[in-house]
């Protein structure tokens, strides 16, 4: 017969055993931070942001990463440098996040990544095209995922070339990411294009562009070809008056991001056909792979996914990836597994270059089709990322670390 001593401890080995899996699971999340513009530019914020969403919930069904949930702070950056880091320094002083994503605008995206290198935490910029983000304000802490302004305007000249166009216009909101693109333009359309010569340039103020003045000055300078970087409803309203004025007709246009549906939408039956631009043409996209997450956002949300949705989709992943094979939160352990290295995503392999933390994805390339009562892309090519990177050469001469 066993003693009341053995039977006290085969209980207590019995309930160690049964309280064993219950306390694996109280393993404390491990907490991102994530920050946008989300009041302000909700048209390319919010389905970037159910596009996350929807990875963390499939991460954390799947049982999390390194046997932890992950938990998502997320804040409004207040579209402003200012209000972004300070609302950065509360997620990570207050809410004690292990790394930091997001951003839209390109202004904002600079001060992050400034504020990544002082504060010594990983910060991975989701959406801000300026090239200075790897490039000159480039540092060991800030890492970009999507095509920066250098690749996508690379991609367009390219499909310059055979138009002949030679006097070429420019029409970009004035701040970093307006400014950033079209300094990169005027380069490579000069590099790339014999006798190609800039003729005229218009910088109007992010959101509250004169849309008649703008055209008009366009017109005076009589250009073969423009080169397009509004967005939002300063896009919806110089496409008005140009349609209106005639500007296109006999005009070679580039234009970036318009294919996007977050900007085309809009546009609704006033598409300017024939525009040559960089976009996401999701309801021609039939790899498996990626036409799964597409059904699986549909079913989810209701609605068509845009460029932002892939991307919020794509991040999340990104970071699970990079926490697995750090083994850890630890800064320079996350830094090390980003640095070159190559993650499995819905639209294919992507690689983070280690000279200047900058992913190889790509951007489709076509032109403006209209479809019905909206628009979309057709004789669309999905372009590589890793053919329109800045060499090394440039990096590092424009990089400081």
């Amino acid at each position: 017969m066993a003693t009341i001593s053995t039977i006290r401890w085969l209980a207590l080995g019995a309930a160690l055993a049964l309280g064993a899996p219950a306390a694996q699971a109280q393993q404390p999340p491990i907490k991102i931070g994530e920050l946008n513009s989300y009041a302000q530019w909700a048209a390319f914020t919010v389905p970037y942001r159910n596009g996350w969403q929807m990875a963390i919930e499939e991460i954390n069904a799947k049982g999390g990463v390194l046997g932890r949930k992950i938990e998502i702070i997320s804040r409004d950056d207040g579209a402003t440098p200012g209000s972004a880091t300070r609302v950065a320094d509360e997620l990570v002083s207050r809410e004690g996040v292990s790394l930091l994503f997001g951003s839209f605008l390109s202004n904002v995206g600079v001060a992050m990544a400034d504020f990544a290198n002082q504060k010594k935490i990983v910060y991975i910029a989701a959406e801000p095209l300026t090239d200075a983000i790897t490039m000159a304000q480039g540092n060991p802490y800030t890492f970009r995922v999507r095509p920066n302004n250098f690749m996508q305007v690379g991609m367009l000249v390219e499909q310059a070339k055979a138009s002949g166009a030679k006097r070429w216009a420019i029409v970009a909101p004035n701040y970093e990411y307006g400014q950033s693109a079209a300094a990169v333009f005027k380069r490579l359309i000069q590099e790339q294009v014999p006798g190609a010569e800039i003729v005229a340039e218009q910088y109007p103020a992010l959101g509250k562009i004169e849309a008649g003045a703008t055209v008009s000055a366009l017109e005076q300078a009589k250009p073969d070809g423009i080169f397009n970087v509004l967005f939002g409803p300063d896009l919806t309203q110089f496409v008005r008056e140009g349609n209106t004025r005639g500007l296109f007709e006999d005009a070679t246009v580039l234009s970036l991001l318009t294919g996007e549906p977050e900007w085309l939408l809009p546009l609704k039956d006033e598409v300017p056909e024939g525009w040559t631009v960089t976009g996401y043409p999701w309801d021609e996209i039939k790899e498996p792979k990626h036409k799964a997450f597409i059904d699986a956002y549909r079913a989810k949300y209701n609605e068509t996914p845009r460029l932002g949705s892939l991307l919020g989709y794509m991040v999340a992943y990104m970071i699970r990836d990079a926490i697995e094979r750090a083994g850890s939160t630890e800064t320079e352990a996350v830094i090390k597994a980003l640095e070159d290295a190559k993650f499995d995503t819905v639209i294919g392999p992507v690689t983070m270059r280690g000279i200047d933390n900058q992913s190889t994805m790509g951007a489709w390339v076509g032109k403006l089709v209209q479809k019905g009562a909206t628009g979309g892309m057709t004789d669309w090519t999905y372009k590589d990322g890793a053919a329109f990177m800045p060499s090394e050469a440039d990096v590092k001469a424009a990089r400081k670390d």
